[in-house]
C-alpha cells in the first residue's frame, strides 16, 4: 500500500465538480495532499507542465507522475491507496461502476450543458428532456443508501455533480431540472451524501458556486 507521506498534489479550482470528485475521493483514503488552486483565464506554468495536452483541471501528480481525468484519477486513487475501496473487488460491479460513472459525463452532463447553454429554445427543451430521462434512468440504479452500497463508491463520487453542484446551478439559471418531487429516491440520497462527514467537510461553499454560476449565468445571458 502506498503510503501517506508521499508526495502528492491536486491541481485544481474550487468551483470544478470534477475537481471536487478528486478531493472527496483523496479525503476518504485519508491522503496528505497540497492543493494548487488554477485560474484557468491565467494556467500556470505547473498546470501546462503536468497537463500539456487538455491544460485543464484535474491533475493529481503523485511523486512527480502527473494523472488527469476525474474518471481516470479516481481508479488510480483506488488502485494506489487500498484502504476504503470505492471501486468493488468483483469484476462485474466494477464493470457497473465504470459504466454509470461514464453515462454521468457522457448523457448528464452534455444534456445539462445543452439546457442551461443553449440560446436555441428548442435545443434547450431536447436538453431539459434528455436530462430528465438521464436522472430517471440513474435513479432507478439506486438499490441501497449509496450507489456503492452502504458505503460511498465511484459512482456516488462521480455524481456529486448532481447532488451538490446541479441544486446551486439550476438556481443561479432559474430553472428546475432536479427536485425532490420528480426524482424523491434520487434526492433523499443526494442529502445523505451532501452529508456524509467526510463529504460535508470537503464540499466548496455554496455562496462561492452561487456567486460563480450567476456569473456564468450573466454571460450566457448578454451573448443572446
Amino acid at each position: 500500500m502506498a503510503s501517506t507521506k508521499e508526495d502528492v498534489k491536486l491541481l485544481g479550482m474550487v468551483e470544478s465538480p470534477f475537481v471536487g470528485r478528486v478531493d472527496i475521493a483523496l479525503n476518504l483514503k485519508g491522503i496528505q495532499y497540497k492543493y494548487e488552486v488554477e485560474n484557468l483565464k491565467d494556467k500556470s506554468e505547473l498546470l501546462l507542465k503536468y497537463n500539456p495536452v487538455y491544460k485543464k483541471v484535474p491533475v493529481l501528480v503523485h511523486n512527480e507522475k502527473a494523472i488527469s481525468e476525474s474518471l481516470v484519477i479516481l481508479e488510480y486513487i483506488d488502485e494506489t491507496w487500498k484502504q476504503n475501496p470505492i471501486l468493488s473487488s468483483d469484476p462485474y460491479k466494477r464493470a457497473q461502476a465504470r459504466f454509470w460513472s461514464k453515462f454521468i459525463d457522457d448523457k448528464f452532463i452534455n444534456a445539462a450543458r445543452k439546457a442551461l447553454y443553449t440560446h436555441d429554445e428548442k435545443e434547450r427543451e431536447k436538453g431539459v428532456e434528455e436530462i430528465e430521462e438521464a436522472l430517471h434512468l440513474f435513479e432507478n440504479e439506486l438499490k441501497d443508501k449509496f450507489f456503492g452500497g452502504e458505503e460511498i463508491g465511484i459512482v456516488d463520487i462521480t455524481a456529486v455533480i448532481i447532488a451538490y453542484w446541479l441544486p446551486i446551478i439550476q438556481e443561479a439559471f432559474g430553472v428546475k431540472l432536479f427536485t425532490s418531487d420528480k426524482f424523491p429516491r434520487l434526492y433523499n440520497w443526494s442529502q445523505d451524501f451532501n452529508n456524509h462527514p467526510v463529504v460535508k467537510e470537503h464540499l466548496p461553499p455554496r455562496d462561492t458556486l452561487m456567486t460563480y454560476y450567476k456569473g456564468h449565468y450573466e454571460r450566457h445571458i448578454a451573448s443572446k
